[in-house]
């Protein structure tokens, strides 16, 4: 053997002799529920998930190595079971009081609202008046969504009966039931009407958003008892993206309100059981 590759052999093997006792330790694996809830998670199940959450993924695991968190697909009604099960370890851009008061749990506060308004089909003289009442109004809602104005009763045939409401799995055809004189009024969160112009916009002179919301979306994280991270870890993690500009930049084109450090965000709370 030439004396240059025996030197280098030699040195191949001190490397990993001097590596071999160094401590390794791999990535906490967290998995992030997402259900489909545009445009924060598009159509996760189909295994190419985009959106929102997929771009705030992207930069927790940038910017560290202790936890590698990953996307897992899950589903509005099925949400509360995965994370019982562990399935999930994280349900994402939730409220602690859509169901899941009995189901113990840690809460972070993500600092960012969105807000849920009503749009209709833009006519002559009609005005944000038409929003205050919704007797006799056709409603186009998402299945299994909580609305405000419905007393967050999710039931469909609660929806149906009482508010004269059709029910899809599409914000999209909801808003083409409006333009299209098939329902009144359609509920859709302001980040999703921007998205929905942005990419037809032609749409934009035929709908009337309401300048009063129904509610307004406080984001939170609820992590399981038993999570690889804890609350007050994935706090911390989310104030190093507020601070370096990362939740600014994927959520302010959506007009979703990413609140500043100090403004009450990323506090923690637990759930009971």
């Amino acid at each position: 053997m030439y004396r240059p590759a025996r030197k280098a052999l030699q040195c191949f093997f001190v490397m990993i002799l001097a590596l071999a006792g160094l401590p390794v330790s791999a990535a906490e694996v967290v998995r992030v529920g997402a259900a489909h809830f545009p445009p924060y998670t598009i159509r996760p199940e189909l295994g190419d998930a985009t959106g929102l959450l997929p771009q705030m993924l992207v930069a927790l695991n940038a910017m560290q190595s202790d936890y590698q968190f990953v996307l897992t697909p899950t589903a509005l009604p099925r949400r509360f079971g995965d994370f019982k099960q562990g399935r999930i370890d994280m349900a994402i851009f939730e409220n602690p009081a859509w169901g899941w008061q009995d189901i113990p749990h840690q809460t972070v506060d993500m600092g960012l609202e969105d807000a849920e308004v009503m749009v209709a089909h833009a006519q002559t003289g009609l005005g944000q008046t038409y929003f205050d009442d919704l007797t006799g109004k056709r409603l186009a809602l998402f299945s299994g969504y909580h609305y405000a104005f419905a007393h967050f009763n999710a039931d469909p045939k609660y929806l149906a009966d009482t508010y004269n409401a059709t029910l899809t799995y599409s914000h999209d055809a909801n808003l083409l039931m409006v333009e299209r004189g098939r329902a009144d009024i359609a509920l859709v969160t302001r980040s999703y009407l921007k998205d929905y112009i942005k990419r037809n916009p032609e749409s934009g002179d035929s709908l009337l958003p309401s300048v009063k919301v129904d509610q307004i979306y406080h984001h939170y994280a609820l992590l399981r008892p038993q999570a690889p991270i804890s609350a007050e870890k994935f706090s911390a993690l989310l104030e190093q993206l507020r601070h370096n500009g990362e939740l600014a930049r994927i959520f302010g084109p959506y007009q979703i309100a990413v609140m500043p450090s100090g403004a009450g965000n990323s506090s923690i709370t637990s759930g009971s059981n």
